[in-house]
């Protein structure tokens, strides 16, 4: 038995056996641990030691150090310890703690402290305030810096208050995230380490910010004392994340985390925008006895009409026309039945902006899709034959396609957004619901001069349906059409899915051919951002599990940015389906080379087989060379119960 130092604080210990008596050779060091405590285990001079596996010095793992002229020498900076006591060479006062140790017939054992309860932590009041407000998923990678945040979370994992996906990559947990908060206008989270984890969230969290998708941000950062020194992975926060975030404190010891995270989580839900916390790595575990907080009482409900002068000059413009058209955007995402009350007393048109593809039905007998670049000539048709237009939740971002010049009704609730780009005819300050019942109230009665479009619209949708017929037989040998495709996936995809799109032909055949019932279309809209597509299906997944279907589109460039998240899909166990448009080449941008009169350059992209990957991954990979492959492996993908990709060999100049 070797004595060694004793522990500083006595407490009742308990014996654990660490190793077999032949699995440390003499002269020979290794890291054993027992219940939370890392040891370094020696075998010195025929007897057994052990030391704490942390070096007194900057905490280097003496367990991967050895032992050199009699003397336990750390890997980090070669401080040196005796392999049995821990005791430093004669000058030197520091030492890592000791613990006794036997050689018993079945192997050693080493005495340690019983482990005490765990102390609730500050990181415990942030995350019990985050769950309070309606955090349930978090997207993120587990890192030196957050450890203490992780464990908090881990906790809370356990209490069921909320599940944590480990992605491949921040970016992708932030892009999970912000659809997420686009599906449900709920709030998730997303969380990195220090330095380049937290930077690897900021496009992600730009998608959300531009796009108005509420998320709360985690940033493990640097011990406090090392702030602003020029240590590892020591970087500004604050002054990185104060333009992508409405929201942005750093938690230090003796603020109230509560408090923080509760204007966090506030910001982030009442601007649907961006909440960030920084998180130094001492202050994670600091003990704490603040309560947690939540949103009773500090969220009053809004749902505001216009003003009623507002409401009477727009009753007198709408009940004047005679070919309104209503234009919905994404911002009109909550409202629709709403809205759709509306359009049916006026006998109006329904158009979308991309960004809200399939808020209304294209089988409605107003719906007629998406106006745009995106867009259906359904659409435009009524655009171009309306004498006054609409608005609910709508950007008018220049892809849009809204035309200026007609007299324009804006509704929106942020009086930024009203007249952002041009004048209208009448900005209308209001919640959508609240003005479209108010709307409805005070046209009761009204003789509205209005046609009832249906017909019409029932018209223009079979001249579109049966060009798009036409389109599917276009066959250039060199691979599967657009329109082919989008008219499988309309068939075949649940009417009420979740369809996670990414940017670039992709994105606007499906804008174009893809025929909405009830589903969700998700995109990075404002920012564009390639990518976004599979990492958002994660989020889908996690907001709506297996109750609705989840399919994500990209081509092979966008699929290339986040690939390996597959693997994330297949850890838990994700229902998701990916549709991957292989053309070989980045067609979005070799179309923009032609249209700017450029020479089409370094456009191609180099592949593998991605049904092959998708395997390897441990997803079903499926690939569709042929029209009558394409059927069979969509229906067999989405019947599958776990993660799928189908791999589509498609012609990139047949969109």
């Amino acid at each position: 038995m070797n004595g060694g130092t004793e522990t500083p604080d006595p407490q009742e210990t308990e014996w654990h056996r660490v190793a077999d008596l032949d699995e440390l050779p003499e002269g020979r060091v290794k890291t054993v641990t027992v219940g939370h405590t890392s040891l370094c285990l020696s075998h010195y001079e025929g007897e057994y030691g052990a030391v704490s596996n942390a070096c007194p010095h900057q905490g280097g793992p003496l367990g991967e150090g050895s032992i050199e002229n009699g003397w336990l020498r750390c890997p980090w900076h070669g401080y040196d310890y005796h392999p049995l006591t821990g005791q430093p060479p004669s000058g030197f006062s520091d030492a890592p703690a000791c613990f006794s140790t036997e050689a018993r017939a079945d192997g050693v054992y080493v005495e340690v402290p019983v482990e005490i309860a765990r102390p609730r932590t500050t990181s415990d009041v942030l995350v019990e305030t985050m769950t309070n407000w309606g955090v349930r998923a978090v997207f993120g990678m587990v890192g030196h810096s957050n450890l203490g945040f992780a464990d908090a979370l881990r906790h809370a994992e356990e209490r069921n208050d909320l599940r944590f996906f480990g992605i491949r990559h921040e970016g992708a947990a932030a892009f999970a995230a912000g659809a997420y908060g686009k599906l449900t206008n709920e709030l998730s989270a997303c969380l990195g380490i220090a330095g380049p984890g937290s930077t690897n969230m900021l496009t992600g969290l730009y998608d959300a910010k531009v796009d108005r998708a509420p998320v709360l941000a985690i940033s493990g950062q640097v011990p406090s004392k090392d702030v602003a020194r020029g240590a590892f992975q020591d970087l500004d926060l604050a002054s990185a994340f104060s333009d992508v975030s409405t929201y942005s404190a750093t938690v230090i010891a003796g603020s109230n985390p509560a408090e923080l995270m509760t204007l966090a989580c506030k910001h982030a839900l009442l601007e649907r925008n961006v909440g960030h916390l920084i998180l130094p790595d001492e202050v994670q575990v600091l003990p704490s006895d603040t309560e947690a907080g939540g949103p009773v009482g500090r969220v009053g409900l809004v749902a505001s009409p216009p003003a009623s002068d507002v409401l009477a000059d727009a009753v007198t413009r709408i009940s004047a026309a005679e070919q309104p058209l209503i234009i919905v955007g994404n911002g009109a995402r909550p409202h629709m039945d709403s809205v759709t009350a509306l359009a049916e007393r006026l006998g109006a048109p329904v158009a979308t902006t991309f960004k809200g593809k399939g808020l209304i039905s294209d089988t409605h007998p107003l719906g007629c899709g998406v106006l745009g670049r995106s867009g259906t000539p359904i659409a435009s048709w009524f655009m171009n034959e309306s004498d006054l237009i609409i608005t609910f939740g709508v950007s008018f971002s220049n892809h849009t396609g809204v035309s200026d010049y007609k007299p324009i009704i804006q509704v929106d609730f942020d009086p930024l957004a009203l007249g952002r780009f041009h004048p209208v005819e009448l900005p209308m300050l209001g919640e959508i619901s609240a003005t479209c019942r108010a709307l409805l109230t005070e046209l009761d009665g009204v003789d509205i001069q209005g046609l009832d479009r249906r017909d019409e619209v029932g018209e223009r949708w079979a001249l579109w349906r049966a060009e798009k017929a036409s389109r599917t037989h276009d066959d250039l040998g060199h691979g599967l059409n657009a329109a082919m495709l989008f008219e499988a996936l309309s068939t075949l995809v649940e009417d009420d899915a979740v369809i996670c799109a990414d940017v670039g032909n992709n994105a606007y055949s499906l804008g174009r051919y893809f025929e909405c019932v009830n589903q969700d279309v998700l995109m990075s809209g404002y920012l564009g951002s390639i990518g976004f597509a599979l990492p958002a299906a994660l989020g889908a997944w996690a907001a709506v599990g297996d109750s609705r279907q989840v399919v994500s589109v990209s081509g092979d460039g966008g699929f290339g940015q986040y690939a390996m998240e597959l693997t994330t899909a297949v850890k838990y166990d994700m229902n998701i389906t990916h549709v991957l448009i292989n053309n070989a080449e980045l067609g979005k941008i070799s179309k923009e080379q032609r249209a700017g009169h450029f020479d089409v350059w370094q456009t191609s992209l180099h592949n593998p087989n991605f049904a092959d990957f998708a395997t390897n991954c441990g997803a079903l990979g499926l690939r569709v060379e042929s029209a009558d492959q394409l059927e069979n492996a969509l229906a067999t993908a989405l019947a599958h119960t776990g993660p799928a990709l189908v791999e589509v060999m498609s012609d990139v100049d047949l969109l």
